[in-house]
């Protein structure tokens, strides 16, 4: 029998996020998938600020940069009849738009970028294979039983077919869309499955002399009547630039499923390109469900499920594997304080109270983002519509000089702008505000939301909020805020005025056997507000403290020095950690 501290099931991203993390941590860990390797198509590829953040705490921030098409080339999402054909428009995404742009670089020491998956689960997997991840491939899931005190797996080597068992304390269950484990324990779900049915083509094709003076991630295609018919919407989606391509291609999901083979793919290739004579290479086809499913809870027992187990969407958006590895690295502190001794068990409930929200917002949000495209197909007469010519026709007459085409063009540009909530919205991103007993309420009301909590991000230190970033100065360089946190410990920050705190920081650390990182931000001290950002960001006094937990999230905040900062403090850690 394998015995291990916690057994992660799956090693895509959020399998292999909890690999990374645990590995950093010190757990002991064994991970099992049932594929020879990692990803084997592009599926997930836009990786937000949120989880750049945290492969900056992990440290592999650089490597995956390094591999990522950098989010400048991100740029324009394009509609239009074809890549040769006629331009309806575009939506500047991804932070590419001037006017967002700041909103992006105020908010993060990290950018977004593009990764596809086949090159991100590698970067993740070696280097938590590199920290001490057991990795075992060619390993099925079959089934568990828990008891008290922990529980038993039972595994099968796919080379095999030898049956084993594996005990461990926990289980993380990040076997994907169809997660048997999030069955076998019965976690419940509301929403639907296989809402529709869509195709995944790969394929290697030089299409830079149609893109590369409009680069961008997504083209997105109107061709009524092409191939398998309805309004006709395609989405050819660069995998890295510009000869390696990914088209998304529709069907009925009613209908018995289509068998494709390299000949029609090659067809729809060429349909959505607009021109038959570029050559294309076939790499992979699959069919896939659009899903709107959420778990209500994420832990049964010693059990917890994250990443596509327990939320099910479309792409839209491009949350999916973020919102998975922000799953992982959620719970990955509470399990190693818990495993350490150092947090009572109850600290692991409050990965229910956190991520469960966050898995019905972005389930929520990717099929609004979806029934988004509605008023486009609204604005150029598709709707209701079933001749193929008529449709194109409609398309065309928004270029007439006619009031109906002009009023068709003011319909267009309303319904593009629409699209800001799929491709620009950054609260989205960054914008949890958690609940649970791991957060510690200062007695002040949530702040208010002065603009559109979708598409802008409201940094504050409110507890429970994401740490705002700001650059501080260390030895006349610049560093992040997010850099003085992080690294599976506390951090307490405070100005001249509260260095009362750092000195009870310390003693209420050795105390409790915890780690705090104490800094005292300011003139002479180890860090110094270089353009007072984090005056302005902490909202509390200078005398006052914010305490920021391994995760990044604002645990507590005091507004001023206390009478006794170490009674505070050891209250506030005794209540996070759910120790008695």
């Amino acid at each position: 029998m394998i015995e291990t501290d916690v057994l992660v099931i799956g090693s895509g991203p959020a399998g292999g996020g909890a690999a990374l993390a645990l590995a950093t941590l010190g757990v002991d860990h064994v991970v099992i998938t049932k594929y020879r390797w990692t990803a084997n198509t592009p599926r997930a590829h836009i990786t937000n600020q949120r989880t750049m953040e945290i492969f900056r705490d992990l440290g592999i921030e650089e490597d995956v940069l390094a591999q990522g098409t950098p989010h400048e080339l991100m740029g324009d999402t394009v509609f239009c009849t074809s890549l040769a054909g006629d331009e309806i428009g575009r939506v500047r995404t991804w932070e590419t738009d001037p006017a967002r742009e700041s909103d992006y670089l105020l908010a993060s020491p990290s950018p977004n970028c593009d990764i596809p998956q086949t090159f991100l689960e590698p970067i993740i997997i070696g280097h938590a294979a590199s920290r001490g991840s057991r990795i075992r491939f060619d390993t099925e899931y079959v089934g568990l039983v828990q008891d008290a005190d922990g529980v038993t797996v039972t595994a099968r080597d796919r080379a095999t077919g030898q049956e084993f068992p594996i005990r461990a304390k926990y289980v993380l269950g990040a076997d994907g869309g169809r997660s048997q484990v999030a069955a076998d324990v019965g976690l419940p779900f509301e929403g639907r499955m296989d809402l529709a049915g869509s195709m995944n083509i790969v394929f290697h094709a030089d299409l830079s002399h149609l893109v590369a003076h409009r680069p961008s991630v997504l083209y997105w295609v109107l061709q009524p009547g092409a191939d398998i018919g309805g309004i006709g919407l395609g989405l050819v989606r660069m995998v890295r630039p510009w000869n390696e391509w990914l088209i998304v291609w529709g069907y009925d999901i009613s209908l018995p499923p289509p068998e494709v083979d390299d000949e029609m793919a090659t067809r729809i290739v060429h349909e959505l390109v607009g021109d038959p004579t570029v050559p294309v290479t076939i790499r992979s086809i699959s069919l896939w469900g659009n899903n709107k499913m959420y778990a209500t809870r994420y832990r049964a027992g010693r059990v917890f499920c994250m990443g596509d187990a327990v939320h099910r969407h479309p792409p839209s958006n491009g949350l999916g594997s973020n919102t998975s590895i922000q799953d992982a690295y959620n719970l990955a502190w509470k399990l190693a304080l818990v495993l350490r001794g150092t947090a009572g068990e109850a600290l692991l409930d409050t990965f229910d109270a956190e991520r469960a929200p966050v898995g019905r917002q972005i389930v929520l949000r990717a099929n609004k983002s979806i029934e988004e495209f509605g008023p486009i197909f609204e604005a150029l007469g598709l709707i209701g519509q079933s001749d193929p010519e008529l449709m194109r026709r409609h398309i065309a007459a928004r270029a007439e000089n006619t009031p109906e085409a002009a009023r068709q063009r003011e319909a267009l540009r309303k319904a593009l702008e629409l699209k800001n909530y799929e491709f620009n919205a950054h609260g989205v991103e960054l914008g949890q505000r958690y609940a649970s007993t791991a957060v510690v309420p200062d007695g002040t009301p949530e702040p208010e939301y002065t603009r559109d909590p979708e598409l802008y991000h409201h940094p504050t230190t409110w507890p429970g909020a994401r740490l705002p970033h700001v650059w501080l100065g260390r030895d006349g360089r610049r560093v992040s805020t997010h850099d003085l946190a992080g690294k599976g410990r506390f951090c307490l920050l405070t100005g001249i005025s509260g260095e009362p705190w750092a000195e009870a920081a310390a003693k209420v650390a050795q105390e409790l056997d915890v780690e705090i990182a104490a800094h005292v931000i300011g003139p002479g001290r180890e860090h110094i507000d270089l353009y007072e950002d984090w005056a302005r960001a902490r909202e509390v006094c200078e005398d006052g403290c914010v305490l920021v937990r391994p995760d990044l999230h604002v645990a507590w905040r005091c507004a001023d020095l206390a009478a006794d900062p170490a009674a505070q403090l050891r209250r506030v850690l005794g209540a996070v950690l759910a120790r008695d």
